[in-house]
């Protein structure tokens, strides 16, 4: 990304979920083109992209076909699920892959970007081990210690994950990692339990030809290994924000390649430790999209254009809220839209996605206030108050 950038690009979306939603829009904000690819029809960034395909990310074959029908300028994965080798196929080609296709075949695994920054780079993570059986697994979790936390190597948001306290919980805890993992991956990890003061996603912007930049951190909640709510900023002291920048940055520099990243770590009293990346706009960053003056989206879309981000200025302490589908639906409506919207300085994302099942995320709750504590609650309020209505 050399020279001066010449718009619109031709940009593939593969994954087509509520943060693919987000980004089209913006970038359709410059006149971009966007394919949006993902394995249902209806996904919530189809709706309001160019163009879209529905194949399944992991078959090689598809993938070749619709890259070979579009001929994108750039391709951005968006979720886990794709076949990597292909990426790299195309990378060859001269296809932008973003941020690499290596980056992005390291990153698509939770064992390899954990080796990568505990193995290679000597940064501190939480201890783990691998298993790739239920058998395996017992062994493992003995070896690491009660409580531990298992999760699969490859899923999305969180899905599979869950805190084992005793080993009579170690058989439950290999089938919802097994039945929520992604891609064609039976292998799980079981990591130490991190008593952390707070969790936070430290949104890491690398640049083609600038230095990489940071947004405020941003603290989140889980349940069930998926986020729950988030807020900025953290509220953490000066030298643990400079520690996170600087482990955001050794690893970010290692993948190489320009966007956004999510990175994820536990703070605890004395420590900041490494826990997760995502080389992508990050579930717990939707609540930039009512605090900042470029939310993560345009962010990510500015880096991979090679365009200039010239400031990142939080306006007000924000806060996000999930509102969560309670059963399982084909035809989804929403109430309590105007309730939710009663308050000032509050907003309401509805991702659009056609089907509902318990604990799905539908949309989310956006809010402004005076403290980050009366933020989280308008936020918390207003996603209360939209109830998702199925048939």
């Amino acid at each position: 990304m050399n020279g001066s950038v010449q718009l619109p690009r031709k940009l593939m979306l593969l994954g087509a979920g509520e943060l693919g939603k987000e980004f089209v829009i913006a970038a359709q904000r410059l006149g971009n083109y966007i394919i949006a690819v993902d394995r249902y029809a209806h996904a919530p960034a189809m709706q309001v992209a160019d163009a879209f395909e529905v194949i399944s990310m992991l078959n090689a074959e598809e993938l070749e076909a619709v890259v070979s029908k579009h001929q994108p300028d750039l391709i951005i994965p968006e979720i886990e699920a794709i076949r990597t080798e292909k990426l790299q196929e195309f990378e060859q080609r001269g296809i932008t892959v973003i941020p690499t296709a290596a980056a992005t075949n390291y990153t698509m695994n939770r064992d390899r970007i954990r080796e990568l920054a505990h193995t290679r780079l000597g940064i501190r993570t939480a201890e783990y081990a691998y298993a790739s059986s239920l058998d395996e697994l017992i062994t493992a979790s003995q070896q690491v210690g009660f409580p531990n936390v298992v999760k699969p190597v490859m899923s999305s948001s969180g899905k599979g994950q869950s805190v084992v306290k005793d080993a009579a919980s170690v058989e439950n805890a290999w089938n919802y990692a097994v039945a929520n993992s992604r891609g064609d991956t039976r292998k799980v990890i079981v990591e130490e339990f991190i008593d952390f003061e707070i969790e936070i996603t430290l949104l890491t912007i690398r640049q083609w030809n600038a230095p990489t930049i940071f947004c405020p951190p941003i603290g989140h909640r889980q349940e069930r290994g998926d986020y729950q709510e988030s807020w900025q900023p953290a509220g953490m002291d000066q030298q643990k924000i400079i520690l996170a920048q600087e482990i955001a940055k050794k690893v970010t520099d290692a993948l190489g390649g320009a966007g956004i990243f999510g990175v994820e770590f536990f703070i605890t009293k004395d420590e900041v430790i490494f826990s997760e990346l995502s080389p992508r706009p990050h579930d717990t960053g939707m609540v930039t999209l009512i605090s900042q003056n470029l939310n993560e989206f345009e962010l990510h879309l500015r880096a991979v254009l090679g365009l200039p981000i010239p400031k990142i200025e939080v306006f007000a302490p924000a806060a996000s809220a999930v509102i969560l589908a309670e059963s399982t639906s084909t035809q989804v409506s929403f109430t309590g839209v105007a309730e939710a919207l009663s308050q000032p300085d509050v907003d309401i994302r509805l991702f659009g996605k056609p089907t509902a099942h318990p604990y799905r995320r539908m949309g989310v709750a956006l809010a402004k206030g005076a403290t980050v504590e009366e933020a989280r609650k308008k936020a918390i309020f207003a996603a209360s108050q939209v109830k998702v209505i199925g048939e």
